[in-house]
Order: C-alpha cells, then structure tokens, then sequence
C-alpha cells in the first residue's frame, strides 16, 4: 500500500513524524518493520514467494511474513497483522528475538524486531495478492538454497538467515530478546 503511513523514527527508535510509505521510501527516512520466522511442529520453517505483482522485491524468497509497522502500531501489533493479512493465521505465540536495522535496498532504512513461533500447517490461508507460494524447508536445505542461488531470496532474509544461524550479517543488532510488550 503505497499509501499507507508510517512512523518515521530517529536512530534511538523514537517517532519523530508520520508519512506516507511513498515519501518515506523515496527520502530513505528510517521507519519501523517487523519479520516473522514460523516454525511447523517438526521444526521446518515456512518461507514465503513474494507475489510477482509486489512493487518492491517481487518474486523473491522471503521470511514467513515481512511488514511494515504502521503509524500507531508498535512492533507485536505489526506482526500479529502481518500474519492474519498475509497468511490468514491468528494462531501463532510469537516471541521477540532481536531488534536491528538494517539497510534494505536503496533509501530503505528500517529498524525492526524479528518474532519467532509455532504454528500447525493446516491453519494458513496465504494471501494471493501478496504471495505467490508457501514452502515448509529444512534448516540444512535452505541454508544450501542460499549459498547456491542468493538471488532468489529477499536481501533482508538473507541477512536474518546469516544472524540467526551466526554467520556474518549486516545486521546491526540494537537489542536482543526485545521485551515482551514491543
């Protein structure tokens, strides 16, 4: 949603003003997101296909759900909504691993907080319009995936991936375990 606002904040976090995501994206003003990384009880994790009708990043490999935190929303809140918009689901515990920034793409600066969590593979309903696929994948598969053909996924995933597996990231960690009320 092109449309959409958003918190702009400053580099402690703090929001500064509200903007459109257009204006945000085309000035490179630092805003918040939010990433979601779900686990089946078999321990696979989902990965999305973005939508080939996305402005930014399309087609590409992505986390189990990628949001924008809109203005008014704290982090939790962003991520509860990604999950229902995206992927149908309002089932998943969602717990915080780490708050970052990260630059994502030219004029694409973010702070955000990653959120893990469990879900059962029956209850997702993917939104067509923002994905094209789901796929439930190995750790030691995806990780394979990554290293052969990096440019089948999102930048930021990459960058997740690499930290949660600590590797090399560019990932600048701002605080881990984030609290619970995020």
């Amino acid at each position: 949603m092109p449309d959409e606002m958003l918190d702009v904040v400053d580099d402690e976090d703090v929001v500064i003003r509200m903007a459109a995501r257009l204006v945000v994206h085309e000035h490179g003003l630092l805003h918040r997101g939010v990433h979601v990384i779900l686990f089946s009880p078999d321990g696979r994790l989902l990965i999305q296909k973005r939508s080939a009708a996305r402005a930014q990043y399309a087609s590409l490999w992505d986390c189990s759900v990628s949001e924008h935190v809109k203005a008014g929303e704290n982090y939790r809140q962003a991520a509860e909504r990604g999950l229902l918009e995206e992927l149908g689901s309002t089932g998943a515990i969602l717990r915080p691993l780490v708050k970052f920034r990260l630059e994502y793409g030219k004029k694409d600066n973010e702070i955000s907080i990653l959120f893990e969590g469990r879900t059962d593979l029956n209850e997702l309903r993917p939104d067509p319009d923002e994905i094209e696929s789901i796929q439930w994948i190995d750790m030691d598969k995806l990780a394979t995936w990554m290293k052969g053909k990096r440019h089948e996924f999102s930048r930021w995933f990459v960058e997740i991936m690499n930290w949660y597996w600590n590797q090399p990231s560019e990932i600048m960690v701002l605080e881990s375990s984030p609290d619970q009320s995020v």
